[in-house]
């Protein structure tokens, strides 16, 4: 069985780590480097980066924020936002990413997908999915969750995965910040569908809401931000927890 993984994600504006609810009410979290550095000595298994207003305002993710986490830490790291282009990915992943993320480009350019995972390798491709459910169904939604697409989030995922995604980020939008746990059955619905790894991330608010996760949706990641930001979960302790419960972890 594998081990599932831990992966805190810090979402970065202005050269800070921030934290909002619901993908709103912004509050600083920190330097990013400083939190990486120290979430890979409490025992993450990775990290995500989000540039989460660079597809906003239309500019590209900054390279010198991953030189210097990548000279900081030794565990994996993906990043994400802005990536338009092969270029841009190829210059991210030169500076030290393991992985890029794309999202808002992947829906606007699907081909973007094969594209990338021709280039680098479909392990280096993470497809961030924003999900919010509307009258009882999922739609995408990108720009940080600005704009609402008329896109089946489930049938997004699965083109996503034919297309060469190596791994799904499926963030529950309306879970996100809340701290009331992850949406652990529409996760399930898609983890079955799926065969390639699933990253939940949104709602985690104590050390049960990941075993949840990983017992009820079977889920190969869990992500989270605040919670790991303000110290409220340690890292070493989450692991402990998760060890007890029968989930095998690193």
């Amino acid at each position: 069985m594998l081990a599932k993984r831990i992966i805190p994600c810090l979402d970065v504006k202005d050269g800070r780590t921030v934290k909002g609810v619901n993908f709103v009410d912004l509050r600083d979290a920190g330097d990013p480097v400083e939190l990486a550095y120290e979430y890979s000595q409490q025992g993450a298994d990775e990290l995500v980066f989000l540039d989460i207003t660079a597809t906003h305002e239309e500019r590209k993710t900054t390279i010198d924020l991953v030189k210097a986490v990548a000279r900081q830490v030794n565990i994996p790291f993906t990043i994400g936002g802005g990536i338009n282009e092969i270029k841009d990915a190829d210059i991210l992943l030169n500076a030290g990413a393991d992985k890029i993320s794309i999202n808002s480009a992947a829906v606007r350019n699907p081909d973007l997908i094969n594209q990338m995972a021709a280039a680098f390798g479909a392990q280096f491709v993470v497809v961030a999915v924003d999900t919010r459910s509307i009258d009882g169904q999922h739609f995408v939604h990108l720009s940080g969750g600005r704009i609402r697409t008329e896109l089946n989030t489930a049938d997004w995922i699965l083109e996503a995965q034919e297309r060469g995604a190596g791994e799904i980020l499926l963030t529950s939008m309306d879970h996100d910040g809340t701290k009331n746990g992850f949406d652990n059955g529409f996760l399930k619905k898609i983890n079955d569908q799926i065969h390639i790894p699933l990253i939940a991330s949104g709602g985690a608010g104590n050390q049960q809401h990941f075993v949840d996760v990983f017992q009820q949706a079977t889920v190969d990641a869990a992500l989270a931000a605040s919670v790991f930001h303000y110290g409220e979960i340690l890292i070493p302790d989450l692991k402990a927890t998760l060890r007890q419960n029968g989930i095998v972890v690193r």
